[in-house]
């Protein structure tokens, strides 16, 4: 019963994004707030200062200027420990939880990119593989060297013909005869670290391709003094182009067996369970740069006078920065509620971590495009930050998985349990024909979700959140229960076609991501006030309502668009410009 699973204890097998889908709030995954005890949060504090003092230090715009990451600096990085946050203790890391990590890498993003980037390749995804999937002896192995920086890691999947498609890789993994090693061969591109890493995460093809699947995909951990491992150049990118960005090329490496990660023919669970649990540094790392624009916005509004005032005192000046502040508290909400979750032994965040993706990642670069807009004429000029931010703020809505991907990953993945419920249900009631008595069991047991979906007056599944926020919490769930009507609805219209119903499917992941940021932000300005009281927190709680004020509205459009939308119109002009390849309706036509 409902009742009964909104009081039910932290769940580490559930998730929150995907019970949306079923109507289903999980409370007590979101109620209290999470916070780092106080040790943890001493530790990480001491980290951040020491890391904003020396970043503070670094000319970023030469960085840019130059497009080179300097040996010296690297070593810095080394000499401060910011390779190993999150490697164990006892292996010579510093042993940071997710939340820990995250908040150092907000910290290090806030200032620079490329050296977010850096440390984030290497951490977040490059050996990331290593912890989750590694043995014992390839932990004590290798750990030491990453936790130092004597070894830095890179994570190698994307390759020239394959993007988004994982399973289209080539690079393949020949066992020998004996079984001892295998051959590798094959060509990653676009791999940050290429040029520095001694350490590769790289997943190749371990079964070929048949007419009726795909190959295998394998882990595995590859070390540049196997032999066979090079590097091309330096890639001349558009933003954060100091980091090490090339292609790795493998001919004809031996890897030893011992060196698969995980599985023989699971690597692309080991892909997807290392971007999943990437994605809440990616996340943080959007925060910092939402904070530092802001910083650097608000001065300059405050600074800049026009018309015998501070631009700061005009309203579309203010929505600008109020805007901005309040998309960076929900970006801040969503990635820290996510992280707590994977450090509390969550298993099953994977739609969160996507949500945190393309949310985080689009609040920054529409923070990067409206302070440049505040900054004026000045903010275009190279002298200033803002131009060089945008550049770096637009990868993030590419990489570790692009955002229309995601969408669609969430959409895809919310809809797969109702899905798997309906399709239950017409069989059930299939082989209940001749049996009036089972048939109405089961019609009895589909009428108790349909009635959950429809909550009487004074029911409630959040109980926990501060009264000032009642209207906002009553938006949230009704609108939970319109997307769980609306998945059923588009299930039962497209059935299994739902997979190229990329239109609808993108409107439920708007809908789930935004109701996620809105859980996040009343459950986060719950704690608030509950710790400071209503008179000191009154700044955040006008960011949750702002917010999910902003939220509502759009979920509720998209709820609207499900219905009374131009999508036939939009496909068929996008298939007229890709036959004729231009835009064909010059006015002199």
């Amino acid at each position: 019963m409902r009742a009964t699973l909104a009081r039910m204890p932290f769940d580490p097998q559930a998730s929150l994004g995907k019970s949306l889908f079923f109507g289903d709030i999980l409370e007590d995954q979101l109620f209290p707030y999470p916070q780092m005890d106080g040790d943890s949060r001493e530790t990480v504090r001491e980290i951040v200062e020491a890391t904003g003092k020396y970043m503070a230090g670094i000319d970023t715009a030469r960085l840019d200027r130059t497009g080179e990451m300097p040996a010296e600096l690297l070593q810095s990085l080394r000499d401060l420990g910011l390779f190993g946050l999150i490697v164990p203790q006892e292996h010579g890391g510093i042993g940071l939880s997710n939340t820990g990590y995250a908040r150092v890498m907000e910290e290090v993003a806030s200032w620079d990119g490329s050296v977010a980037v850096t440390l984030g390749a290497h951490s977040s995804i490059g050996f990331k593989g290593l912890l989750l999937f590694g043995t014992d002896a390839q932990k004590r192995r290798w750990l030491p060297k990453l936790a130092t920086g004597e070894m830095i890691a890179a994570f190698c999947l994307t390759e020239p013909g394959s993007g988004s498609d994982a399973f289209s890789i080539r690079t393949r993994a020949v066992k020998s005869s004996d079984g001892s090693h295998y051959v590798l061969n094959g060509e990653k591109i676009w791999i940050t670290n290429g040029g520095i890493a001694d350490f590769f995460t790289v997943f190749a093809k371990t079964t070929p391709d048949t007419a009726e699947q795909k190959g295998k995909i394998t882990a595995f951990a590859v070390t540049r003094d196997l032999g066979g491992v090079s590097h091309g150049p330096h890639e001349d990118k558009m933003g954060i182009r100091a980091s090490v960005t090339t292609s790795v090329r493998f001919e004809d490496v031996k890897v030893p067996a011992e060196n698969v990660l995980g599985e023989e023919g699971k690597g692309f669970k080991v892909a997807m369970s290392i971007l999943n649990h990437g994605r809440t540094g990616l996340g943080a790392g959007c925060v910092g740069g939402q904070k530092r624009l802001l910083q650097l916005a608000s001065e300059h509004a405050a600074t800049r006078k026009q018309f015998g005032r501070p631009i700061g005192s005009f309203g579309m000046i203010k929505e600008k920065l109020g805007r901005m502040a309040m998309r960076c508290y929900a970006s801040e909400s969503l990635c820290y509620l996510v992280s707590s979750t994977i450090d509390r032994g969550g298993v099953d965040y994977s739609v969160e971590g996507a949500a945190t993706k393309v949310f985080n990642s689009e609040s920054l670069w529409t923070a990067a495009d409206e302070a440049l807009q505040i900054a004026g004429g000045m903010g275009y000029m190279r002298e200033q930050p803002y131009e060089r931010v945008l550049r770096d703020a637009r990868i993030n809505r590419i990489f570790e998985g692009t955002n229309e991907i995601l969408r669609l990953y969430v959409g895809l993945t919310g809809v797969q349990k109702p899905g798997e419920f309906l399709q239950g249900l017409g069989k059930d009631l299939a082989n209940s024909l001749n049996d009036p008595i089972k048939s109405l069991g089961v019609l009895r047991d589909y009428g108790r979700r349909k009635v959950r979906q429809t909550l009487p007056y004074g029911r409630t599944q959040i109980s926990k959140a501060h009264e000032s926020m009642r209207k906002q919490v009553a938006n949230v769930e009704d609108a939970v229960q319109e997307l769980a009507s609306l998945t059923e609805s588009v299930l039962r219209r497209h059935g299994r076609q739902i997979v190229e119903k990329q239109f609808a499917t993108r409107r439920l992941a708007d809908v789930a991501i935004d109701l996620m940021g809105m859980l996040a932000v009343i459950s986060r300005t719950s704690a608030i006030i509950e710790r400071r009281g209503l008179s000191k927190s009154e700044n955040d709680l006008n960011m949750a309502l702002a917010f999910c004020t902003d939220a509502h509205h759009r979920v509720h459009q998209n709820f609207h668009a499900a219905s009374h939308n131009n999508d036939e119109e939009i496909k068929a002009i996008a298939d007229r410009s890709l036959e004729v390849g231009k835009y064909e309706n010059d006015i002199l036509a």
